[in-house]
């Protein structure tokens, strides 16, 4: 299944990415625990296995689907769509994270690109959507970038860094997509 767009791929996550996926989580603490989600009432340390294994339980009951962002074949972060369902909602909700060192070079939007693409032509998916925190700029952009439609505000959704944090809701459908979300996207200049 991997995705690729010049030095840019995704590929799906394997059990063994739990190393390098935890020295990257290690290493960017400062800049990524503001925007992880958390467990209310519960202080553990980071469990990259766990998180792994968590992910790939969930593509394998195909509620899920769990990959890897490489920028010159190098991993640089973790993409996720969850909550996907079939039928007559046909939806997923896309997440994700980066390294600090790779923020910045067009990564997480050409990403999220192939991965809407791939979800409606090959996922058999009708809607897609990203949840982000009104604080974060640089997800925003994401969104700003993929000309996303915001659709709402889903308040205290998400338990991260010690509390119920609101998040803006962002989606597409395949009816509002002329072309590939890549092609969108690329064409728009502003990558």
């Amino acid at each position: 299944m991997p995705l690729t767009n010049g030095d840019i791929s995704l590929r799906e996550l394997s059990k063994r990415d739990h190393k390098v996926l935890r020295e990257l989580l290690i290493q960017d603490r400062e800049w990524l625990v503001p925007w992880e989600a958390t467990t209310p009432g519960i202080r553990y340390p980071l469990d990259a296995k766990g998180m792994v294994r968590s992910l790939l339980q969930q593509a394998r009951a195909g509620s899920g689907l769990a990959l890897v962002m490489e920028y010159r074949g190098e991993v640089v972060g973790q993409l996720n769509v969850a909550n996907i369902l079939f039928g007559s909602v046909s939806s997923g909700t896309i997440g994700y994270w980066i390294s600090k060192k790779a923020a910045g070079k067009s990564i997480v939007p050409i990403s999220v690109a192939m991965t809407i693409d791939h979800l409606f032509d090959q996922g058999g998916l009708h809607r897609v959507e990203v949840d982000i925190r009104p604080e974060n700029e640089a997800s925003l952009r994401v969104v700003q970038k993929l000309k996303l439609r915001q659709e709402g505000l889903k308040e205290r959704f998400i338990h991260i860094n010690g509390a119920w944090r609101d998040h803006l809701v962002f989606a597409i459908t395949r009816e509002e997509l002329t072309g590939s979300m890549l092609s969108r996207v690329q064409n728009a200049g502003e990558l």
